[in-house]
Order: structure tokens, then C-alpha cells, then sequence
């Protein structure tokens, strides 16, 4: 587009608008609108187990421990019934204790090429928090979440939830989210309708998506 075109596009825009201001100048002013909402959880809410329950209803796997023992033997039932027997992980140490679970453990330090990524069948990762009237899990690429295209190629995501990292709300885990990070915000596996509105899923992102809840 070159100056002149954009300049006349610019001035195009204006006149137009300035008559619809004109316009809607004798009309009356729209009421406010009321922002209410509930910003916070209800007093009493159990957020572990709501989270739990409503993930489960986007047809992911939830397994909940509250001790080293059953996190790796639970973990390790997950990723036998998945058929998992590669993943990648996020550099760092977070998440080493998946290596004694009998499976190949890649971690992406160096940074794994797509075509890599796209030929292993899955990745484990932490998250940013997680929200259960939403059943909403969010990453920002923090240590344990590593780079956005970790869960985007491979079919399988295991996610790790501390319980402590739950909140009840969106509004409350806005405030606790740093809007500078890239955030990736997943309800369930990925899931889209085809034309006939059929189901499909592992369009988007990994197609089967089992969590784990500790504490």
C-alpha cells in the first residue's frame, strides 16, 4: 500500500465516522454495563476436586496422589495404558523423576527440531496454574512447561498439577498470570467438530490428555 493510498484510506475513515458520532449524538446513552461477577471462588469449594471432576468431563484421564509412591506408580499405570514409551520433557530438573518409570526420557535441551518432536508419541509437562470451574490448564513457557510447540506436535501430553497451582476461577487466574509470558490455555484434549459435526480429535494439539494431580 503506498502512502498517498493509505493516507486516502485514513481520511475515508474519518469522515465516516465523524457523521456516525453525528449521528447517534441525540440518542441516548447506553446504561453502563455491570461487571459483578464472581472474581473469586465460593467460600467452602473444593477447587482439587472440582478441577478433577470437570477435567474428567472433557474425556481426560485424572489421576489424583498425595505421595512419591503412588505419583510414579500412578503415572507409570498412565503411561503403559497410553502405549507410551518415548516423551520429551522441558530442560530442567523438575520433572527427572519421570526417567524412573521405564520409559525413554528426551529432554529438549538442545532445542529438538519439529520433524524430532513430531516423531516422538508424547510429552510431559508442568503448568502455570490451572482453573477448575473451567477445567482449564495454562502454560507460560515457565521451567517445567518449556517452549508452546512441546504440546502442540506430539499426540500424547501428560500434565502435571500441583494442587496449590489450582484456582476457582478465570478472574482469578488472570491476576496471578503475568500478561508479558506466552500463555497456552487448554480445556481437554484437542477437539474440533467435522462438517457433519462429528467429533475429531488431535487436530489442534495432542489428542489424548492425561492429568496428574498431586496433593
Amino acid at each position: 500500500m503506498t502512502v498517498e493510498r493509505y493516507e486516502a484510506d485514513r481520511e475515508a475513515r474519518t469522515v465516516i465516522l465523524d457523521r456516525l458520532r453525528t449521528a447517534l449524538d441525540d440518542r441516548p446513552k447506553p446504561p453502563p454495563v455491570r461487571r459483578a461477577y464472581r472474581r473469586e471462588r465460593p467460600v467452602g469449594l473444593d477447587v482439587v476436586g472440582r478441577f478433577a471432576e470437570r477435567v474428567a468431563d472433557y474425556e481426560a484421564a485424572v489421576l489424583r496422589v498425595h505421595d512419591a509412591r503412588d505419583l510414579l506408580l500412578g503415572t507409570s499405570e498412565l503411561l503403559r495404558r497410553a502405549g507410551v514409551t518415548r516423551l520429551v520433557v522441558p530442560r530442567g530438573r523438575r520433572l527427572s523423576w519421570l526417567a524412573r518409570l521405564g520409559v525413554d526420557v528426551v529432554v529438549d535441551s538442545p532445542e529438538l527440531s519439529r520433524d524430532t518432536l513430531g516423531e516422538i508419541d508424547a510429552v510431559a509437562t508442568g503448568c502455570a496454574l490451572a482453573i477448575a470451574e473451567t477445567a482449564t490448564i495454562v502454560l507460560d513457557t515457565g521451567p517445567d512447561q518449556g517452549r508452546r510447540v512441546l504440546t502442540l506436535l506430539p499426540d500424547y501430553h501428560l500434565c502435571v498439577v500441583r494442587a496449590d497451582q489450582i484456582v476457582g476461577t478465570v478472574p482469578e487466574a488472570i491476576a496471578r498470570l503475568d500478561p508479558r509470558r506466552p500463555q497456552t490455555w487448554i480445556s481437554g484434549p484437542s477437539a474440533t467438530s467435522d462438517i457433519e459435526l462429528r467429533r475429531v480429535e488431535g487436530v489442534h494439539g495432542p489428542r489424548t490428555l492425561h492429568v496428574v494431580v498431586i496433593g
